[in-house]
């Protein structure tokens, strides 16, 4: 999977693009079909990091985003609902 990091206003360096390809690149163990990853990095005016990721999957497009403190906790929140969303998304296209 091909995960493309957006850095919004800001340049976003190496070790905080290499966290995100380790924790969004873990989302292909729950779904190995997954076709297109958008990662978008934002920081707020009131000092929040946002993030906004879009996981293009065939018939569907999952699009979770989460304001955190720091970027890396914003990414973790994401990954985390995502992977609960591609479970529940398998067991009512394919059963349990």
């Amino acid at each position: 999977m091909k995960i493309n990091v957006q850095s919004i206003k800001f340049d976003a360096d190496q070790k905080l693009l290499d966290f995100i390809d380790k924790k969004v690149g873990k989302l292909e163990k729950f779904f190995d079909n997954i076709i297109s990853c958008d990662v978008a990095l934002t920081v707020q005016p009131d000092h929040g990091k946002t993030v906004k990721v879009r996981l293009g999957i065939p018939g569907d497009d999952l699009i979770i985003e989460r304001t955190a403190v720091t970027f890396e906790d914003a990414v973790v929140d994401c990954v985390d609902v995502l992977q609960d969303q591609i479970i529940k998304m398998k067991e009512k296209r394919f059963g349990k």
